[in-house]
């Protein structure tokens, strides 16, 4: 005999436009399904496994069972100028989890170790001859990069650049592509920031290094060129390079502290390696001065905790992953309706008094790959006044 359908199954199947399937067969042939409360429980459990039946049986193109249609396979490019480095351990959970969210193939990482212009470039070119349905670009350069970014434009490869997007010349930034936007941190005005902290640190001037990984490149100097601008006269800055080593970014630190013992009022440094390690150069010269960088290293987080460190200004690298992959994706999936908008990750400074809100190793902070839900703290949310807007 056939069984009664009850008519709330009936109307959810109707509006999920389900098609004949385990799901639809259990859902209409099996027992029990007389009530609406039991055709809600059946419901349920049918539409779990078939989205779980439907994201797993996708290869190509987000699931099928999703919000958004199905699509092309899209495989998007990050090009980078540090690609060793852990600072950009978040930066790949997070366009990891932003292709897993949509259905999408892990972006293809690569470029260079040490900033080299022509082994990103090259790293590029490759993504543009496999005909790559998107770039992301650490832009550190606002000439490096002109030719090859409007190559890949002209051939219908959408670029957006991230956490670096050219220079800055007297405030003013040089951009120096035909980019589609920027992820990122604002540069110049971190950097006035951190001007402002070494000021309320080192009162009055006197002798201070600003550390540097590699002197002049996009991602960096325009940090250095905002702190210089603030601090103003009274200040002797030094500008010490340190490479991207991390050993070598230590032993010069350490180097240059033991030189300038008798002067030296504060350590200062505008990436993250340079930072991480301020806190043992510090102790092997023997040196208690104010002391303070950029990003969330492990080490870095330590010295917060200890006092070591007076501030760290955070920028959001996970965001600078995730955000490009959503950008590339809706621009494709709207064609092009749906241009990528410039996005500031932020500029948030972390002292010995806030920085417990970044200690639990996370993905989004590179400390652990594991998925997991932080519960937020419970109470009121601390916030500033806003002073900025678009």
């Amino acid at each position: 005999m056939k069984k009664k359908v009850d008519p709330v199954v009936d109307e959810a199947i109707e509006t999920l436009n389900m098609k004949d399937g385990p799901s639809r067969r259990r859902l209409i042939e099996g027992a029990g399904l007389f009530s609406a409360t039991a055709a809600a429980s059946a419901l349920i459990a049918a539409c779990t496994s078939s989205s779980s039946s439907s994201a797993s049986s996708t290869s190509s193109g987000n699931p099928t069972g999703g919000v958004f249609p199905k699509t092309p396979g899209w495989k998007f490019w990050f090009v980078n100028h540090a690609d060793t480095n852990e600072f950009f351990t978040p930066t790949k959970y997070g366009y990891s989890d932003a292709a897993a969210l949509l259905g999408l193939p892990t972006p293809q990482w690569g470029g260079s170790a040490s900033s080299s212009f022509t082994e990103m470039i090259s790293f590029m070119n490759t993504a543009i001859s496999a005909k790559a349905d998107g770039i992301a670009l650490a832009q550190i350069s606002n000439t490096a990069f002109t030719g090859v970014v409007s190559n890949a434009m002209s051939g219908g490869i959408p670029v957006v650049t991230y956490n670096a997007d050219g220079i800055y010349a007297n405030g003013v930034a040089e951009i120096g592509s035909n980019r589609l936007a920027y992820v990122g941190q604002a540069l110049y005005l971190s950097g006035q920031a951190m001007g402002e902290q070494i000021k309320t640190l080192v009162p009055g001037g006197g002798h201070i290094a600003i550390f540097i990984a590699t002197v002049g490149t996009g991602n960096i100097q325009p940090r250095f060129d905002g702190a210089k601008a603030v601090l103003g006269s009274s200040y002797q800055i030094d500008e010490v390079a340190t490479s991207t080593v991390d050993a070598t970014e230590l032993s010069t630190e350490k180097s240059y502290m033991l030189g300038h013992k008798g002067t030296l009022k504060g350590a200062f440094a505008v990436d993250s390696g340079s930072t991480a390690n301020l806190a043992a150069a510090l102790s092997g010269a023997g040196l208690s001065i104010p002391a303070g960088g950029f990003d969330t290293d492990p080490r870095t987080l330590a010295a917060l905790s200890s006092g070591k460190l007076k501030f760290s200004i955070f920028q959001d690298p996970y965001l600078q992953g995730f955000l490009p992959v959503l950008y590339l994706y809706l621009y494709n999936l709207s064609g092009t309706q749906i241009a990528p908008p410039d996005t500031d990750t932020g500029l948030t400074v972390l002292t010995p008094s806030n920085v417990s809100q970044v200690l639990k190793n996370s993905r989004f902070q590179g400390g652990s790959s594991a998925q997991q839900y932080l519960q937020r703290p419970s109470g009121a949310i601390s916030q500033p006044p806003a002073t900025t807007s678009t």
